[in-house]
């Protein structure tokens, strides 16, 4: 099995494929948790996220149940994908299939600090739609 790679020389995720022995087979509404064949040690400081494939949900509304997947610094198992079947007809998984992408991104850990009160801005506390659908 090959190692996640970039396809492209803007390519931000490295494709991971499907290490399975024979085809796999997910019906619609089902997850399927896949294997891919390989394990990573990445330094403190970053962590993978496993992110769908925008092809395989245009084509065959197949995603990533719980996307993204973070890979903490820590963990030493193998990569796993768990694909679920949004669509509506059987989505068949082969050994080399191209099943979600990799990125590899640093973070930052804080210190939580309880306040009284939280400062002003603009925006303020309105969320969830409240600038709207049209664009400027």
């Amino acid at each position: 099995m090959p190692l996640p790679q970039y396809i492209t020389e803007g390519s931000a995720g490295m494709d991971l494929c499907a290490a399975v022995d024979g085809d796999q087979v997910v019906k619609p509404g089902e997850v399927l948790v896949v294997s891919t064949g390989f394990g990573v040690e990445l330094p403190h400081g970053y962590e993978a996220q496993v992110r769908p494939r925008s092809g395989l949900a245009a084509k065959h509304g197949v995603g990533i149940l719980n996307t993204p997947g973070t890979i903490d610094p820590d963990y030493r198992g193998e990569i796993k994908v768990i694909l679920t079947n949004f669509g509506k007809q059987d989505f068949v998984v082969h050994r080399g299939d191209r099943i979600a992408q990799l990125v590899i991104n640093r973070y930052v850990r804080i210190q939580w600090e309880e306040v009284e009160r939280l400062t002003d801005s603009t925006r303020g506390s309105g969320g969830l739609g409240h600038t709207g659908m049209k664009g400027l």
